[in-house]
């Protein structure tokens, strides 16, 4: 085989580190057509094809943990005999980490029930060999875990909560309740500390099996519950099954019952994770943003939040009325847009991508435009009605409701109330991610903790 000549400077570093630390010749390289920096390879070492994938570092936000935290921690989890890529080194331009390309599907939905049920029973398995693990590799690796007196169970929600606050600079009244509501009603690990993903229910399978763990990110030494959690707002498009059931499988691998109190706690705070990393994006998105895969990930997660707190709270969550859709004179011109875009043709996969995702934001636009002065009226007026004060425009009732959260809200009084009207937000935002019917419109509900 012949080498390939790369397309673009990252691409060609790339290429040339292969080329030079894995030996032999990159006879492709491509780019991936997705929202961080990664790219897929093959080398061939004398006749040996070595498939890998490079993980870079995310454009749009800071991680909570740097990418050579996670890389570290996914070598240390393959040289403890977890299942998970094979990590072979480092480039420092572009900052990315080298790492086998497992074979087959991360997909679920799809399977068998009897296949699927085989391969979350195995990846079940192999969280609790995690789990059991003894956590001084890793800490002797400089895995992060609780400093002195800190609560394991707590580890994420406070670096989380640190990464939120360095980007903040815009008004988010959501997050700020639901970080107040958790922090009054905290839970303790009880002594559980280990080796977790978080992010939790990302893993490969192949001909009909479990094969590696992946897309570590915000492993982190912490409570294992937050495995445990972690996973249910992917089950809404990955459908792995009765999560009851596998918890009490869980509980058998590792020889004690789940706690559930902590699981619905991590969950909740879990489902405002793409939020907290996003918010400031949302607000004053660099270029090489998604901006379309950032916003339709916040409003469905936003969505799932008020429906965690307000199941859990036992609130009677509201509806809303969609309106008529409104006709302006931009309406030619943003439908030729969307026309334009649905019909653009390009040789590149991740030009491709991109003008998706351009697709899709003007298909936002266009929904904005039938639907959003009402909907944000509607916004303004309950606003008004909760606080007592008409908001000037829908960054002032930003203003107006965050500074009710930290001032109105002493003890939890006016949870209830503020449940409501942020999950009216909620469905009003999600209402104009696309068009009635569209994915990215629609909104799949979580597994209750109540059934």
């Amino acid at each position: 085989m012949e080498a390939i000549a790369a397309t673009d400077p990252e691409t060609k570093v790339v290429a040339d580190w292969l080329a030079e630390n894995i030996g032999g010749q990159v006879v492709s390289i491509e780019r991936q057509p997705r929202w961080r920096p990664q790219w897929i390879a093959d080398v061939d070492r004398g006749g040996e094809i070595v498939p890998l994938m490079i993980r870079g570092e995310r454009y749009d936000t800071d991680m909570t943990w740097p990418l050579r935290h996670e890389g570290d921690f996914q070598k240390l989890m393959v040289e403890l005999g977890v299942k998970a890529p094979k990590v072979w080194g480092w480039i420092d331009k572009p900052l990315a980490f080298v790492m086998d390309r497992v074979p087959g599907s991360s997909w679920t939905i799809e399977l068998p029930d009897a296949e699927r049920e085989t391969i979350v029973d195995e990846y079940v398995q192999e969280l609790a060999k995690l789990h059991t693990l003894d956590i001084k590799p890793f800490v002797e690796a400089g895995i992060d875990r609780a400093k002195a007196g800190e609560n394991p169970a707590t580890i994420g929600f406070n670096r989380m909560n640190d990464m939120y606050r360095r980007q903040k600079h815009h008004y988010d009244p959501q997050m700020e309740f639901f970080l107040d509501w958790l922090s009054r009603h905290l839970i303790d690990s009880n002594g559980r500390e280990a080796a977790i993903v978080w992010d939790s229910g990302q893993f490969m399978h192949n001909n009909g099996h479990f094969s590696a763990i992946i897309d570590v990110e915000l492993g982190h030494i912490g409570d294992p519950m937050m495995d445990l959690a972690g996973w249910r707002m992917r089950d809404s498009i990955m459908n792995f099954g009765d999560f009851n059931k596998i918890y009490d499988r869980y509980g058998e691998l590792v020889g004690t019952p789940v706690d559930i109190d902590a699981i619905e706690w991590h969950h909740i705070y879990f489902t405002l994770s793409n939020q907290l990393a996003f918010s400031h994006a949302r607000v004053d998105p660099p270029v090489e943003s998604d901006f379309a895969t950032n916003m339709q990930w916040c409003n469905e997660t936003n969505l799932y939040a008020t429906e965690a707190l307000g199941e859990y709270l036992g609130v009677e969550l509201p509806t809303i009325e969609l309106p008529p859709d409104e006709m302006t004179l931009a309406d030619p011109a943003i439908d030729h847009l969307v026309k334009t875009l649905s019909t653009l043709r390009v040789d590149s996969e991740y030009a491709r991508y991109r003008i998706r995702g351009a697709f899709r934001e003007a298909r936002h636009i266009q929904r904005w435009n039938q639907i959003g002065r009402q909907l944000v009226a509607d916004d303004l007026a309950d606003v008004h009605q909760l606080v007592g004060q008409r908001p000037e425009d829908f960054r002032d009732a930003e203003r107006l409701l965050e500074d009710f959260v930290h001032t109105q809200n002493e003890g939890g009084r006016n949870d209830e109330k503020l449940v409501q009207i942020f999950h009216r937000r909620n469905l009003r935002a999600q209402a104009m991610n696309g068009p009635i019917g569209s994915a990215m419109a629609r909104h799949i509900p979580i597994q209750s903790f109540r059934n």
